[in-house]
């Protein structure tokens, strides 16, 4: 009899317990997984600040649902649930119907204006990927207009923005405005005196989930950036150009070109309209038994946002937070498949929380982690990375290497203003056509190799003997080299004394380097440095002297012709593949990854292509994109990307770029 599990909600919580079914049921044709939204897609709403404040693209923090389950048992419905049935175990939305036979409801939460006047119908929200757009076209539009206005003090108010809000929301969303806000000013050549920031918040100091010392660090910043904090306020009306704010008991006026609203939260519409008939609680949430089940309707499970849940030995609920919709994904996914099997222990939920993090900007940030009895905060740029590492751990859950390509793109590799905690250094600067003269000289190389081996015989008799034992008399050659150089180090010394001084050792060492003598850069270095001992260098030459690599070399290839004959065929083929690809500019990046996997199979079983480590560095530098200026990749790799994404099994590896 078939089973029908209906999910509310693609938010964190949602998508995660799809995915997590999908995979409990993968091999059950009798259930059938169904999520609903009301969007086509995944959003990430801890990074809608970095797109308001335009220090990434927009669709950076869309996730397609479509590519999410791809491969994947679940039915993905774009539709507005409106009501839910739980007599007849309905949900209903906009498009249709969809019976249910476990319901779990992840809608997530919208904000709350708390009745104050005006709030909702003048202000910017910051709550999902609409609002995002918003707001960046807003912050853009008014610093056009205030650029063309010819009055100083109407200049000032549409440059004038107030933040209501000093939790993680608002922190995060001021502190990237005021990051952005230099580089608009020198766009539109505003004097950057006239923009006011401003963070207000009733609560008496910001973030008040850190520690008091890291609450401080984080003020101290906003104030650096240029941002007034006024705390111990509250918001007593917002206008289309004004906000008023509750100061000891006196009623302030202030002119306001915009208003964001970052102050709370409370369960979407469609989570009230559910809990009529469940159990409503504070910030309309919905009571859940330590299953996660709704406390009114054991076939009702709530997610994330949704869940008002205190677990055993706390005072207080589960934080609205990233976290939690992860770990409670889990716990549901494992009861919903004991209930529809009938069979299992149901786990209760026994969270465990690992700290927060806030950012202010793309590179300042602080974090309280560890564990709920031992928690530590990090610096700044630790902050940041931890960040970054949490984020793409998720995207490995939910999109794999797709999303987490794309995410490093954004986030290091054409990071715009050098926005981030590692500033500028991984953007791109270089113009590609300036690799085209590398690659094709890296491919003329490789071809010439193989010519050469060809002309040696290679094709017609064994000669990997010789070959590979070149290693024995390369490390014979760099030991006598170091003996002899430790014991005549003073004649060296002297000499060069006598030949000219430090001009005689700066033109050896000009030599050594010009042509590339690895081994007499290796003298030169012992002879100057006196006190290296011989093991040094016998420790270097061992290390390259893979053992895995000479057994398989020793065992499997010399002590037979046949398999010296193949290899040798193999390595003149492959060289000359990789020369002409890379030449052609055709799978340039495959044909650099296998120029490096040679150039190491080459080092470490014969030494003879030490003198040729810029191949490594020629293989490294051109193995992303570099043929595609002047190269037949340009015309070659969308279409193979195009027939690549098709492949059912790459779709669900996600194993492919956007």
């Amino acid at each position: 009899m078939e089973k029908n599990i209906v999910i509310v909600g693609a938010g964190y919580s949602g998508i995660l317990t799809a995915k997590k079914l999908a995979k409990k049921f993968k091999k059950n044709p009798e259930v059938t997984i169904t999520i609903i939204d009301k969007n086509p897609f995944h959003t990430m709403l801890t990074e809608l600040h970095e797109v308001a404040a335009s220090r990434v693209d927009e669709d950076s923090i869309k996730i397609s649902l479509k590519k999410v389950f791809a491969g994947r048992k679940v039915k993905v419905v774009h539709d507005t649930v409106t009501s839910i049935n739980f007599e007849s175990k309905k949900v209903v939305g906009n498009a249709g119907d969809y019976q249910y036979d476990i319901l779990v409801l992840a809608a997530g939460s919208k904000p709350t204006f708390y009745g104050v006047p005006g709030a909702e119908e003048h202000s910017f929200k910051l709550w999902s990927y609409e609002d995002a757009v918003i707001l960046k076209d807003r912050i853009h539009n008014l610093f056009r207009q205030a650029a063309c206005e010819t009055n100083i003090e109407e200049r000032k108010k549409l440059l004038s923005f107030y933040v209501v809000g000093a939790g993680f929301t608002g922190v995060e969303m001021v502190g990237e405005l005021a990051e952005y806000v230099p580089f608009l000013c020198e766009k539109y050549e505003i004097d950057r005196s006239e923009v006011t920031l401003f963070d207000v918040d009733g609560l008496s100091r910001v973030i008040p989930n850190l520690t008091e010392k890291l609450s401080a660090k984080v003020a101290r910043r906003l104030e650096k950036m240029g941002v007034t904090l006024i705390m111990n306020a509250t918001v007593s009306e917002v206008g289309s150009d004004f906000i008023e704010l509750k100061q000891n008991d006196k009623v302030n006026h202030y002119t306001a070109g915009t208003v964001i609203w970052a102050a709370g939260i409370q369960s979407a519409d469609i989570t009230q309209e559910a809990g009529k008939d469940l159990e409503l609680t504070r910030g309309a949430r919905i009571q859940v038994d330590s299953y996660l089940r709704s406390s009114k309707d054991e076939k009702v499970f709530i997610a994330g946002d949704n869940m008002y849940f205190v677990p055993e030995g706390e005072d207080r609920p589960v934080p609205q937070m990233v976290e939690n919709c992860e770990q409670c994904a889990d716990v549901i996914a494992h009861n919903v498949a004991c209930s529809l099997r009938g069979q299992g222990e149901m786990e209760v939920y026994k969270p465990s929380f690992h700290g927060v993090m806030v950012s202010i900007g793309g590179r300042y940030g602080v974090a309280q982690v560890g564990t709920p009895k031992h928690m530590f905060s990090l610096a700044s740029f630790f902050a940041m990375f931890t960040k970054h590492f949490i984020n793409i751990v998720y995207f490995i859950q939910v999109l794999g290497w797709n999303k987490v390509f794309s995410y490093l793109k954004h986030e290091f590799f054409t990071v715009r203003n050098c926005r981030s905690f590692v500033g500028g250094h991984f953007s791109n600067r270089t113009p590609s056509f300036l690799l085209v003269p590398l690659r094709v000289w890296l491919g003329a190389v490789w071809v010439f190799e193989g010519v050469m081996k060809i002309v040696e015989g290679w094709f017609k008799a064994p000669k990997l003997t010789g070959f590979f034992g070149g290693a024995n008399s390369w490390y014979e050659s760099i030991l006598n080299g170091v003996t002899s150089a430790a014991s005549g180090a003073a004649d060296a010394t002297s000499s060069a004394t006598a030949t000219g001084g430090s001009e005689g050792a700066a033109e050896a060492l000009g030599h050594v380097i010009m042509n590339f003598d690895f081994l007499g850069l290796i003298r030169f270095i012992f002879v100057s440095g006196k006190g290296l001992a011989e093991s040094t260098i016998s420790d270097y030459a061992f290390k390259l002297d893979i053992p895995l690599m000479n057994w398989f070399v020793n065992h499997l290839i010399l002590p037979f012709d046949g398999m010296q004959m193949f290899m040798q065929i193999f390595i003149v083929v492959a060289e000359v593949l990789i020369g002409l690809a890379l030449m052609g500019g055709l799978l340039t990046g495959p044909a650099a990854f296998v120029s490096l996997v040679l150039q190491f199979m080459f080092v470490c079983t014969t030494g003879l292509y030490l003198n040729t480590f810029w191949m490594i560095f020629g293989g490294v530098a051109l193995l992303i994109g570099a043929g595609r200026t002047l190269g037949l990749d340009y015309y070659a790799m969308p279409g193979l990307k195009k027939w690549w994404k098709k492949l059912p099994i790459v779709r669900k590896l996600y194993i492919y770029n956007d």
